[in-house]
């Protein structure tokens, strides 16, 4: 008779909750699948329109309760309330706040600050419109054995990976990604390999810097990628400050590393110079590819594995704007179709559309000023709805007048980006929108019935 282990149990458990619920919803009336496309592929997925869009925002000194908080915004276009705050919960003083995610069953959404080194966890399962705080980790630099800065959270079944920007020692950009349960144990670090130490990797160029930002991974091929960014001491300053310094405008990554998803061993250096931040995945089954764009260089990177030798290689293939002027590009987003690449560039407040059809040699066939400043950006799976907010880091936003804070949703024909609403953060006295993330009654069984009606309401339309 075969035994499972507690956590091979769990593992299951959470795989066939998150299958059930994606099998259920297909069943629903509408087919349209809506979710990011930029999420982990082992993570339960919304089917129709999403209902909420969580921000995850960092308090600012002498506006409202000057904390970071998760803030709800209803998203359906049949709500009494649809493109308005509807709900906030402040998390306790200033940490920076960052990236979020969900796990894989979707019930919890991670929330980390890059400076305190905190994360919170929170229920958005219970009640969807109004999420509660369910756990806070306050000794993850503890526990990670110096890890600095939780960035990226990634579901795998019944885990949580997550990516630190810096280390407790000189909080430089050595770094690595840590290990959670669902539950929010700790389980293992994975250091990333630097020339010292290269832990197995090939290092196939000049660098092995040890840098760490995003992850994000490719089933089909068993692969995970890291890319690189900046240690605290750098992410903390301001930013006019950190130009003008020589030394800190050294301490930036130039890789991209390929891991072995499954035993989490580094297995290949790759340069990719100029701070390569976001990672997207290509979602076609043959199509083995991701992009990233390098936040001082302006460029768009493809990595990609090569046919004949099966090795993953890097290559530079197109520019952002006018790469002399900076234009800082800082999230991407890629359609479902693997059409089309978004891309925001923090100075010029731009959002630019790309074509890349042909996967080595995009093109930019689009561009629209979205506000003075612009950070991440969130695609709907049909790829028309495209979302975007404003704030980079607390030290690095803007000055000013052109210091805003928004959250905007526009609609996408193709040709045309057409604003739908918009949320100034200052004028409601929330602080500095950063992330956001998809919510959604359909995701969860006790719910269901409000999917239902909201999905059909919204087609009777």
């Amino acid at each position: 008779m075969t035994t499972f282990s507690h956590l091979t149990r769990k593992t299951v458990f959470n795989t066939l909750t998150a299958l059930s619920l994606s099998v259920t919803a297909l069943l629903m009336p509408m087919t349209v699948q809506a979710d990011e496309t930029c999420l982990s592929p082992y993570m339960a997925k919304i089917v129709g329109q999403e209902d909420f869009v969580y921000v995850w925002t960092l308090g600012v000194v002498g506006m409202g309760d000057e904390q970071d908080k998760l803030v709800t915004i209803d998203v359906n276009p049949k709500s009494a309330n649809y493109g308005k705050v509807i709900h906030t919960l402040s998390v306790g003083g200033r940490n920076e706040a960052h990236h979020s995610d969900f796990t894989d069953d979707r019930q919890y959404l991670w929330a980390g600050g890059l400076d305190t080194s905190k994360i919170f966890i929170f229920d958005v399962h219970t009640d969807p419109a109004k999420p509660r705080l369910h756990k806070v980790i306050d000794n993850f630099v503890e526990k990670t054995d110096g890890l600095v800065g939780p960035h990226t959270f990634y579901a795998y079944p019944g885990r949580m990976l997550i990516t630190a920007l810096s280390n407790n020692k000189d909080h430089g950009g050595r770094t690595g990604f840590a290990e959670y349960s669902n539950e929010g144990e700790f389980i293992a670090t994975h250091w990333m390999p630097t020339d010292e130490n290269l832990r197995n990797a090939q290092k196939t160029g000049q660098y092995a810097d040890g840098y760490n930002y995003d992850l994000r991974s490719l089933i089909s091929r068993n692969v995970t990628l890291t890319s690189s960014f900046t240690g605290w001491s750098n992410y903390m300053m301001d930013f006019g400050k950190m130009l003008n310094d020589q030394e800190a405008m050294k301490r930036f990554g130039n890789t991209v590393v390929v891991w072995d998803s499954h035993t989490r061993q580094p297995k290949q250096v790759l340069d990719v110079p100029g701070a390569p931040l976001e990672i997207r995945f290509a979602w076609g089954a043959q199509n083995y590819y991701a992009y990233t764009t390098t936040a001082l260089t302006s460029k768009i990177w493809l990595i990609y594995e090569d046919e004949a030798t099966r090795q993953w290689k890097a290559e530079a293939v197109a520019d952002i704007g006018d790469p002399s002027k900076v234009p800082l590009p800082v999230d991407i987003s890629i359609s479902s179709d693997d059409k089309t690449l978004w891309v925001d560039t923090f100075m010029d407040g731009k959002a630019r559309a790309f074509d890349i059809s042909d996967p080595r040699h995009p093109k930019q066939i689009y561009e629209k000023v979205i506000g003075k400043q612009i950070n991440m950006v969130s695609s709907s799976w049909d790829g028309k709805r495209i979302y975007f907010s404003s704030s980079l880091l607390a030290n690095w936003d803007k000055k000013g007048a052109d210091d805003e804070q928004y959250v905007k949703l526009y609609h996408w024909d193709g040709k045309e980006l057409t604003q739908q609403w918009g949320v100034d953060f200052y004028a409601e006295k929330l602080g500095r929108a950063h992330q956001m993330r998809f919510g959604a009654y359909s995701l969860y069984p006790e719910h269901r019935q409000k999917a239902i009606t909201n999905i059909t309401q919204a087609s009777n339309h």
